[in-house]
């Protein structure tokens, strides 16, 4: 892939530094407001609790979880709700997504991934497809993680390619592997699908 870029070793801190210096150039790009998506799960959140403190003008910023769990928001397995503890006194604007949203072109798409390729909650079972009509789908996964045995709500394949960059924070060895071969299209996971599609620059870190 001539449009990835892999970056190793980086510390949390570094990768608030690297987002926040993307989220200013956005916003520097434009008047108006700039919208992103960020993941949940156990990688993202101490990251997004370094990217509030960062300066950024967060009240022009929107925020969008990739995907949830159907739970209330102050459930502990709600990301809606840990972004917005997060970045909400920051000033940011945090969606609570809906299968109804018109979703925007994100100036940056954060994603995680799971060792069998799951982007955002867009699980192999679920068949996500790059020409999905749908910018927002509810999936139920199978088999359920135990760790969160919940229905989802996530952003379509489409709607995660409707953005000016993609950038992957991915940890331990299993999931790298996943990921190489999905960028070496030696695989049809969900990520490969969308790293196949992807002609806007990718950066992952690992």
């Amino acid at each position: 892939m001539d449009n990835l870029t892999i970056i190793e070793g980086a510390s949390d801190a570094d990768i608030a530094q690297w987002l926040a210096g993307r989220v200013r150039t956005a916003l520097s790009g434009t008047p108006g407001r700039v919208a992103i998506t960020v993941p949940g799960g156990s990688t993202p959140f101490p990251i997004i609790e370094r990217l509030a403190a960062t300066g950024i003008d967060w009240q022009r910023v929107t925020v969008w979880p990739g995907d949830d769990r159907v739970v209330p928001e102050d459930h502990p397995a709600s990301n809606t709700g840990r972004i917005r503890a997060l970045l909400g006194p920051a000033g940011a604007e945090v969606v609570t997504l809906t299968v109804m949203e018109q979703v925007p072109a994100f100036a940056l798409a954060w994603l995680g991934m799971g060792e069998d390729g799951h982007v955002a909650s867009l699980f192999p079972c679920s068949n996500p497809r790059i020409d999905d009509t749908a910018p927002v789908r509810r999936i139920m996964p199978d088999p359920l993680p135990p760790e969160a045995p919940f229905e989802r709500i996530t952003l379509t394949l489409p709607s995660l390619l409707s953005s000016a960059e993609l950038v992957f924070v991915i940890r331990g060895e299993a999931k790298r592997a996943t990921f190489d071969r999905a960028a070496a299209g030696e695989s049809d996971v969900p990520v490969a699908r969308l790293l196949r599609a992807a002609s806007q620059p990718v950066t992952c870190f690992v």
